[in-house]
């Protein structure tokens, strides 16, 4: 019970990698304040098994305007957070000379602006309270670039830029920011590739194999828990030695 009765925020929590997340937090005694775009079919099965341990908002993360009141909303009915876990992302791939800017923008309001906003709402709250760990979801195509994904790269490489640069800035008052760079993980978004794409792509994976979303989780646990009190401006791949 390495969190227990820790309080967490986690955004993309419907299914994926913030599903895992949000279950292990749970597993390991924290209460979770989980948010996505549209409620699972689930709800209510995943509500009784956490034993009043789950809480659940349904929020479009894309709507810039409304994330800060939003989430300062949480703030005071959870009684401040302990962990924030900023998982929410999206893609909207194609060529960048084919990529509408509409595509190219929407990405980045998603994918960096809104964790931005919710870090630095989360974060104010953390440094009041001299403690916290705030973890924000990167991936290893914001390092090296991926064709077809100028968009998520660029959004991704901010994510780690500003992480690095809070992680400066709030060290001194307690609070730890770390990222987590995923590599080929099995989600929603890989099943939707073909088999002999998923089958390259596992060839250039040292593993060989593609990364679970618990892999990513228990991740997740090391930064959130006091096991990592003494790290803060790091992003740690996770992607089977893809990119060593």
């Amino acid at each position: 019970m390495r969190l227990q009765d820790k309080k967490a925020l986690v955004t993309g929590t419907s299914r994926g990698i913030g599903r895992a997340i949000s279950s292990r937090f749970i597993a390991e005694g924290a209460h979770v304040w989980g948010i996505s775009m549209n409620e699972p079919a689930d709800l209510a099965e995943r509500l009784a098994a956490s034993g009043g341990r789950l809480h659940w908002v349904c929020a479009d993360l894309g709507d810039l305007e409304k994330v800060e009141a939003l989430i300062e909303g949480l703030i005071k009915d959870a009684g401040g957070f302990d962990i924030l876990v900023n998982n929410a992302g999206i893609t909207r791939d194609n060529l960048s000379f084919r990529m509408p800017l509409a595509d190219f923008q929407k990405v980045l309001d998603v994918n960096v602006s809104a964790p931005f906003i919710i870090a630095r709402t989360v974060g104010r709250s953390m440094i009041r309270e001299r403690c916290g760990s705030i973890i924000n979801m990167a991936s290893v195509v914001g390092i090296h670039g991926n064709g077809g994904q100028a968009n998520y790269a660029a959004a991704k490489a901010g994510v780690i830029g500003f992480t690095k640069s809070l992680a400066q800035e709030a060290a001194p008052r307690g609070v730890r920011v770390n990222a987590i760079a995923p590599g080929f993980i099995a989600t929603d978004m890989t099943n939707a590739m073909t088999g002999e794409a998923k089958e390259k792509t596992v060839s250039l994976i040292p593993l060989k194999r593609m990364g679970s979303p618990d892999d990513i989780a228990r991740t997740a646990l090391f930064l959130a828990s006091d096991e990592s009190s003494y790290i803060t401006g790091q992003v740690l791949p996770v992607d089977g030695g893809m990119f060593m």
